[in-house]
């Protein structure tokens, strides 16, 4: 299984020459393996440089694994090129929002007057299914598990497992008043995972400035691997305000921390960075800002 950042951003994307080497676009994470259709853990602006990646005139067959409605999470949709023509298909999955059905709520995101066109007036064909907490579900070859996460409104976390190797993505988790608690859902989704990719958007001074904007810290981050046992870490979800050269520093200190706690690998996302995991091994390219 290939694991591929496409988005690396929480927020709001951002752009310009202070954060060009880890990149600006909101979250989109693809999962690609041999024989088997793409899986993608949510829709945000880096959606549309994996459309890129698309042979022009071929169509996309895949599969996304949405967390949440907030609008870094979603807003690549509409802009991922092979989804604009026909022959392309998409099933988004993602949860349901104090009881309303995961398509229907998307659909009152993604209509007029806040967005000029609806999902269903895109040329390619896009499916909705809403999926339950501690369901587990077949897709694309894979063995798919959701969890409720803590944040500010509803939200999954994911757990993939295909060919003897798994991965968890935990994007957006707040992060409790006790640090050394660990949500016991949160805990099981990513129990001994060979990758696991978390919110890692604060440092513990911005944290105790924005302790309730339901995100955590990259120190709670790695608590979370390291109670959970997973082998490596990937941190995600970077805030806006950290250029290049902030997250070369916290890689720096991330790396140092987490051969601390016994993890195997901790790495900051950036764009570009592929991780190929295979049973037992795994390899890392394009890492830039690699801790």
């Amino acid at each position: 299984m290939d694991v591929t950042f496409f988005g690396v951003r929480g927020s709001t994307p951002c752009a310009g020459e202070s954060t060009a080497r880890y990149g600006g676009n909101t979250s989109c994470v693809v999962l690609s393996s041999p024989g088997h259709e793409p899986i993608l853990f949510d829709l945000g602006t880096g959606l549309r440089y994996f459309g890129q990646c698309v042979p022009a005139g071929q169509p996309l067959r895949a599969h996304a694994l949405v967390t949440h409605l907030h609008w870094d999470h979603v807003q690549g949709l509409p802009f991922c090129p092979p989804l604009l023509r026909r022959g392309s298909r998409l099933e988004v999955v993602g949860p349901a929002h104090e009881g309303v059905d995961f398509g229907e709520a998307f659909d009152q995101l993604m209509r007029p007057p806040y967005f000029p066109v609806r999902a269903h007036q895109l040329e390619s064909e896009i499916t909705f299914t809403t999926m339950e907490p501690g369901e587990a579900r077949l897709i694309a070859g894979a063995t798919v598990t959701a969890a409720h996460v803590p944040h500010t409104d509803t939200t999954f976390g994911y757990r993939v497992e295909r060919d003897g190797v798994s991965v968890a993505y935990v994007s957006d988790h707040q992060q409790p008043a006790d640090p050394e608690h660990v949500d016991p859902a949160v805990l099981e989704l990513c129990r001994g995972v060979d990758l696991l990719i978390h919110d890692a958007q604060y440092t513990e001074a911005e944290f105790a400035a924005k302790s309730t904007w339901g995100h955590c810290t990259i120190g709670y981050a790695m608590h979370v691997a390291a109670t959970a046992g997973a082998k490596r870490l990937v941190l995600f979800h970077h805030d806006p305000e950290h250029d290049d050269d902030t997250l070369d520093l916290l890689a720096l200190a991330a790396a140092e921390s987490g051969a601390r706690l016994g993890l195997d690998q901790v790495i900051v996302a950036a764009e570009g960075l592929r991780v190929a995991l295979r049973p037992q091994r795994a390899t890392v390219t394009a890492a830039v800002g690699r801790a």
